[in-house]
């Protein structure tokens, strides 16, 4: 049976502000085919702005079958111009991660097509393998990398909110792109830290097993993160591919080795970005 779609899907979001917030900086956006989450960093500098106006640049594209890189990195680009133009007082100076997939067609194949900055994260669940697509960029994962710290300790250290890369903050950085040949059945998984620093992997990947539905299953996963205790913004995203395209394609898999920038300490559990000499991080 022919597929017009390169992968048709069905998808469910939620968000919460969390227990201890006053607002709710992450924004998403989950209309086919992008599905992405921008957290924002900065309460007092209005990091909602900077999530949102990123959020509002790749909103342009939704309602298409599939897009490109080139679509992904003009979209990209006109989302940093959007943070790094806004007024003072009107969240100039704030920040945002963003990290989510795209539906992508390469020659008639179904594809997802990852982005990343930060430390919000991109998992793919399917039948009994759960994996992070995404890397994250932060100080905790260069540790991890080097064999300076266990990965048992990570979650529990003081640096863990400090990110490497971001949108605006003063930053200039790359995001990470990845092209993951797409299956039927896949559950990709898009979330805020909100999520990850409140509920280990092992109980996500049961939630998601558990809930055929993806809103359902959007929606146990923020609620879990509140009875963890809520401390920061809460969004996740599920989508499931109910149908793939195929055309014939060597065996699927994506590169893990993007490089990471240092950061510096955590300060009372918020994202921030490190400032390095010259004006990058």
């Amino acid at each position: 049976m022919s597929v017009s779609r390169p992968i048709t899907v069905r998808a469910g979001s939620a968000t919460d502000t969390g227990l201890r917030r006053k607002v709710n900086e992450d924004s998403h956006l989950a209309a086919a085919p992008l599905f992405l989450v921008a957290d924002g960093m900065g309460g007092h500098r209005a990091g909602e702005i900077a999530s949102a106006a990123v959020i509002t640049a790749f909103a342009e594209f939704a309602g298409r079958e599939s897009l490109t890189i080139h679509d992904v990195r003009s979209a990209f680009d006109a989302a940093r111009r959007r943070v790094v133009e806004l007024p003072p007082g009107a969240g100039a100076g704030a920040g945002t991660t963003l990290a989510g997939v795209a539906v992508a067609d390469v020659d008639g194949e179904g594809y997802w097509l990852a982005i990343n900055l930060g430390d919000s994260r991109t998992y793919r669940l399917h039948g009994e393998t759960f994996e992070q697509i995404s890397v994250d960029h932060s100080v905790v994962q260069e540790l991890v990398d080097s064999g300076e710290l266990d990965p048992a300790d990570a979650a529990r250290d003081s640096r863990r909110h400090v990110i490497t890369r971001a949108i605006g903050a003063g930053t200039v950085s790359e995001p990470d792109y990845w092209l993951l040949p797409a299956e039927t059945g896949d559950r990709i998984l898009v979330c805020s830290d909100g999520l990850t620093a409140e509920v280990a992997d092992a109980r996500i990947r049961e939630l998601l097993q558990g809930e055929a539905d993806p809103q359902q299953a959007a929606t146990r996963l923020v609620h879990e993160a509140l009875l963890h205790g809520g401390r920061d913004n809460i969004t996740a995203i599920v989508v499931d591919a109910v149908e793939v395209a195929h055309r014939g394609r060597p065996e699927p898999g994506f590169d893990d080795t993007a490089p990471a920038l240092p950061a510096t300490e955590d300060v009372d559990g918020d994202t921030l970005p490190r400032v390095m000499s010259g004006g990058g991080i």
